[in-house]
């Protein structure tokens, strides 16, 4: 399939003739749509994959089953020392979930100068679809997360910058465009444990991958059929010395990009944590017995999305009612909010252990977590995402979109290195050391907010 100009269109074409979809561009509508399925898909797998290796695939007896997962094991530990069952589980999500936002880096690359967002998008799509309905082989488990990483790599990045192209610079509507955007990876994300989650912990972990994968292919079709809507690539294959010309200025803009997502790798470490140890976390420690019913591990991720979503139009309302009165925090002062936040949600969960006995803990402990957590989310996340897409020149502005995912790509690794001191810490220092590091972050932001400002202002 030849995905070109004549299928696309320009975004002047988007953003002065089409508001069909919310008051946005109609593109918008087939790239959200699709967006939410995919990380429906995404999420799906992400809920159980700790849960899988942890309490099946990584025990003896299992994972002599994996192709190749020996060599592999050796290598990890020659880098991270000898781990443990739990340990092993923890770095090899951690890796995973960083690995699956660093090749976002490379794939937008590609797509800025190569072969073009759309088919970026769509190569990424096929790829991630064959990596979910992989995991259902166990012999083939190394090769589904390759997959699934390669898949992220061309997708992610792409389909993010996507979202900005379909505006003109000063366009008003952007900012509102990436909070929807933002909203549908949310409504993907809370219907995926509960589906893909309860598939797998209660009638088998196969079940619940092949459902996602089934959810990417959904996500695909949606995609490809809205292609026409799709703003048209800037690039062309004629046209690849030009993309990578740069203004007067843009280097500097670049490097203190560059140094906001590096602060924004702290935010990741505690949140990517949610995805990695706090499942273990909460098998362990907390009471999920309802009645006569156990709550499923998986479905405490639901309730992370499910908190975003019912505090999302809360904090739009408020950002909204702030502007008219001229006291709305700038970008970079939502940014240290949601990193000071999500770090007192860090806190409480070290408060739930420190107030209680040597019982299970309370359900309403996570809870509170998750509704804290998520309104540090929502100041953090899509802002960072609007800031940087922007800000940063066209001709690279794929490629540092991608690079938000980097960030995730270090708190990732690091997450699955701090999980292993889950074994020999007390839950509650767990908690405050990761309180402790996103909060940092925040303070980080408000001492540079100086000279990123100045920066990232488009003049």
């Amino acid at each position: 399939m030849s995905i070109d100009a004549s299928t696309t269109m320009s975004a002047d074409q988007l953003s002065d003739t089409d508001s069909a979809f919310l008051g946005h561009p109609k593109g918008l509508g087939y790239i959200v749509f699709a967006e939410a399925w995919e990380r429906f898909s995404f999420y799906g797998m992400q809920a159980l994959l700790i849960l899988y290796l942890s309490s099946y695939l990584l025990l003896p007896g299992t994972i002599e089953n994996v192709f190749a997962f020996s060599g592999f094991r050796a290598a990890l530990e020659s880098v991270f020392g000898p781990l443990s069952t739990q340990a092993l589980a923890t770095q090899l999500v951690g890796l995973y979930i960083g690995l699956v936002y660093f090749t976002p880096v490379l794939g937008g690359f590609i797509g800025d100068r190569y072969i073009g967002r759309t088919k970026a998008v769509i190569i990424g799509a096929i790829l991630m679809a064959i990596g979910h309905f992989l995991m259902a082989i166990e012999a083939a488990f190394l090769f589904a997360l390759l997959f699934l990483i390669l898949g992220s790599g061309f997708l992610k990045g792409n389909l993010t910058a996507q979202v900005g192209q379909l505006y003109k610079d000063g366009d008003q509507r952007r900012d509102s465009a990436y909070s929807i955007y933002t909203i549908a990876i949310i409504v993907g994300a809370f219907a995926a444990p509960l589906i893909c989650g309860t598939l797998g912990e209660v009638y088998g972990w196969h079940y619940g991958f092949g459902v996602a994968g089934i959810g990417m292919v959904i996500g695909m079709i949606i995609y490809i059929s809205g292609r026409r809507h799709l703003p048209q690539d800037s690039q062309s294959k004629s046209a690849g010395k030009q993309a990578l010309t740069l203004q007067p200025g843009d280097g500097k803009r670049i490097a203190l990009i560059l140094l906001l997502l590096a602060i924004t790798a702290l935010f990741w470490t505690a949140q990517t944590q949610v995805w990695n140890t706090y499942p273990i976390w909460v098998k362990g420690r907390v009471d999920r017995e309802i009645f006569d019913l156990t709550i499923p591990v998986s479905w405490f991720q639901s309730i992370d999305t499910l908190a975003v979503l019912i505090l999302a139009p809360v904090v739009l309302w408020l950002w909204k009612r702030q502007s008219n009165r001229n006291t709305e925090p700038s970008d970079l002062n939502k940014i240290s909010i949601g990193f000071l936040v999500f770090g007192s949600a860090c806190l409480s969960l070290a408060y739930s252990e420190l107030s209680g006995s040597s019982e299970k803990i309370s359900l309403i402990y996570p809870v509170i977590f998750h509704l804290i957590c998520s309104v540090g989310f929502l100041y953090a996340s899509p802002t960072i995402l609007s800031l940087v897409s922007r800000s940063a020149p066209q001709s690279v502005n794929s490629a540092l979109v991608g690079c938000y995912y980097l960030a995730i790509f270090f708190g990732g690794i690091l997450s699955g290195w701090l999980g292993r001191f889950y074994e020999v810490m007390a839950p509650s220092a767990f908690w405050l050391m990761h309180g402790a590091i996103v909060a940092s972050g925040g303070i980080l932001i408000l001492f540079l907010r100086g000279p990123l400002l100045t920066a990232l202002v488009k003049k």
